[in-house]
Formats: C-alpha cells, sequence, structure tokens
C-alpha cells in the first residue's frame, strides 16, 4: 500500500481484518531494544569485588542469557562500564579517561560498597574518593561489599531497564547536562 492510504484508522483497520501484520514503533524502541540486548561491558575492578565481576562470566552465572557477552578490554568496544573496588585519587584521571575514550551512549555501574562510599578505607585516608560518582556519572548502584554476581545481574538488569526507556533527546540531555573534574 502506498503511503498516502495510510492516512486514516481505517486503512489500518482493513490491513488489520485482511490478517496483515504491522509493526507500528519507533526509531527509538527499536534502536534501544538492540542496546540493551547488546551491552559490552568494560571492567575496571581494583580489589575484592573484582573477583565476583569475574564470576559472572562463569556457567553458574551466564550473563550472556541477557546479551552481555564478554568483558571488553578497550573502552572504544564498551558501552557500560562496571566500577568495581576502590577508587583512589592518583587513579581518578585513568578512570576519567576511559570514560571519555567510551563511545556514546555510554553508561556506568557502580560496584561495591568502596566504589559507591569509599567503603571502610575513606574514614582514616586522605587518598581514597568517596564515590566514584565524583568523578563520572553512574547510571546504576549495586551495594554490597562485595555484592553477589546475583546483585551484579540484577543491576545490569535494572540498567537494561534504563536503556530501555531512554529517548534520543535524554541521552543528549544527560551527557550535556554532567560536568565532571
Amino acid at each position: 500500500m502506498k503511503n498516502e492510504e495510510f492516512g486514516d484508522n481505517e486503512s489500518l483497520e482493513l490491513l488489520k481484518e485482511s490478517g496483515t501484520n504491522v509493526l507500528l514503533t519507533t526509531i527509538d524502541d527499536v534502536i534501544n531494544w538492540g542496546r540493551k540486548n547488546s551491552l559490552w561491558p568494560l571492567t575496571f575492578a581494583t580489589s575484592c569485588c573484582g573477583i565476583e565481576m569475574m564470576q559472572t562470566g562463569a556457567p553458574k552465572h551466564d550473563f550472556a542469557r541477557f546479551g552481555m557477552e564478554v568483558y571488553r578490554a578497550s573502552p572504544r568496544q564498551a558501552d557500560v562500564i562496571v566500577v568495581a573496588g576502590t577508587i583512589v585519587k592518583k587513579m581518578a584521571p585513568v578512570l576519567k579517561r576511559l570514560y571519555d575514550q567510551m563511545s556514546e551512549p555510554k553508561y556506568v555501574v557502580a560496584m561495591g560498597a568502596c566504589t559507591i562510599t569509599g567503603g571502610p578505607f575513606y574514614r582514616d585516608s586522605y587518598t581514597i574518593v568517596r564515590g566514584v560518582e565524583l568523578i563520572i556519572p553512574v547510571d546504576v548502584f549495586v551495594p554490597g561489599c562485595p555484592p553477589r554476581p546475583q546483585a551484579l545481574l540484577y543491576g545490569m538488569l535494572q540498567l537494561q531497564r534504563l536503556i530501555e526507556t531512554q529517548t534520543i533527546k535524554s541521552r543528549k540531555v544527560r551527557n550535556a547536562s554532567h560536568n565532571y573534574k
């Protein structure tokens, strides 16, 4: 059928009655479906949380079922960075550089108490960063010390839900509104 014939609902009703299946959706929905089902994580693990994160690739937890096939070694190949463990002030510029090298849209998952708040090490140390969100914007927080692989999986599923609801316009606004050191 020509575009002009879709001007009214009668044409769509006619298609429905004749048994023709028509998929009506937005470009955002199609793009978000692809992005949420093909997350390529980059690891930034510095301590115990890294061990739990490695466990997620094992057959028992198998992140491949959810579109998170393989952890990437290069920020240029990743669209989500999983930050796990204590972040010291000397490490902050490196983390920021890795984040900046990732292509848009990019997402951040903060895994563990040390990443989220500085953990038990922050109280008596001047070198610990009190939360990774002071360096880069965080989309999902996964609490625990260390969080179990199931908690990381839940956090990644929450990230997929976030991606599913985004629009192109909201992604641009989010990235433009953050001004980090």
